[in-house]
């Protein structure tokens, strides 16, 4: 029985991806026409019509959308059955890391991973939560930092440390004349969330004990977002932890103080998928990454708004 290559299901597979067939053979380090010569290689292999050439647009038929999928199982498989002999924490390591977390996270980290483990080459991909959690499930990364409570898929987690989540409002505001905020004194109209799609989010609801954000649209794009919306006397907001800990709100007017309650936080993590050969290293990374953190964080910070 003759059997597809590899090199060929590469080439599905960034098809797939990419949807035109310059791109896809830019991805592959292959001229057009050698990709389209071994895509009809691999077509004739299996007897199946997998894509639709035309001229503006490349579509997949329904079983070329199932062999693509299929296709990029082999390869991760393939690619992890090459690791099996190799150090764990040597070579490239892709890593998703949220928005929410990179900016805060990555600054107290970075140095500390190349220090420890110098054959480690990292690449960081930033990714909302469920970009970086498919492209952990598809073998484009290795590994992945978010936050918890998240459903991203049967991975292995190890928790690195949890993430209060707190109010932040301008100095001036009544509220801050409080130790601890009490979730119902948060008016509904001058909540500040991030937009729909990032995790943290679904964190502030749930610390805030909403279910969601009723009819308000969210006006933030990002965490430094939110503190300038604060500062300019629009709303308050929450933040994590980390962030007020970087100096998001330094320089400004903004204060921030714990909620009340004991769910107010997130649980940040490093997660891999299950089988990985890799494993055994990335948990001795995850030790590196919470030590890295914990020595950061317990350093003086040169100012803590309002505390």
């Amino acid at each position: 029985m003759e059997l597809p290559s590899l090199r060929q299901l590469q080439y599905l597979i960034a098809l797939h991806e990419h949807q035109h067939f310059g791109r896809a053979a830019d991805a592959c380090n292959a001229t057009q026409s050698t990709l389209s010569s071994g895509l009809k290689e691999l077509e004739a292999t299996l007897g199946l019509r997998l894509v639709e050439r035309t001229r503006r647009v490349v579509v997949f038929t329904p079983v070329g959308v199932s062999v693509a999928h299929r296709a990029r199982e082999i390869l991760l498989r393939t690619q992890e059955l090459a690791l099996l002999g190799s150090t764990p924490l040597a070579g490239v390591l892709e890593m998703s890391v949220i928005p929410t977390i990179a900016p805060f996270l990555l600054p107290c980290i970075l140095n500390k991973v190349r220090k420890d483990h110098p054959e480690l080459e990292v690449r960081v991909h930033e990714a909302m939560s469920h970009e970086g959690c498919s492209n952990l499930s598809n073998g484009r990364s290795d590994c992945m930092l978010l936050a918890l409570p998240y459903n991203c898929g049967d991975f292995e987690y190890v928790t690195l440390f949890e993430d209060p989540i707190v109010v932040a409002m301008r100095a001036d505001d009544p509220l801050s004349a409080a130790n601890t905020i009490d979730p119902k004194d948060l008016a509904q109209d001058e909540l500040l969330l991030l937009n729909e799609g990032h995790c943290l989010r679904d964190h502030a609801l749930k610390a805030c004990r909403r279910p969601d954000h009723g009819p308000k649209a969210s006006p933030g794009a990002s965490i430094h977002t939110l503190v300038q919306l604060v500062n300019a006397g629009m709303g308050v907001t929450l933040l994590p932890q980390m962030a007020v800990d970087a100096g998001v709100a330094d320089g400004t007017d903004v204060v921030t103080r714990p909620l009340a309650g004991g769910d107010a936080r997130r649980t940040i993590c490093l997660a891999w998928r299950r089988n990985s050969p890799r494993a055994d290293g990335l948990a001795r990374l995850a030790v590196t990454i919470q030590n890295a953190y914990v020595k950061g964080a317990s350093e003086p910070s040169q100012q803590r708004q309002g505390q």
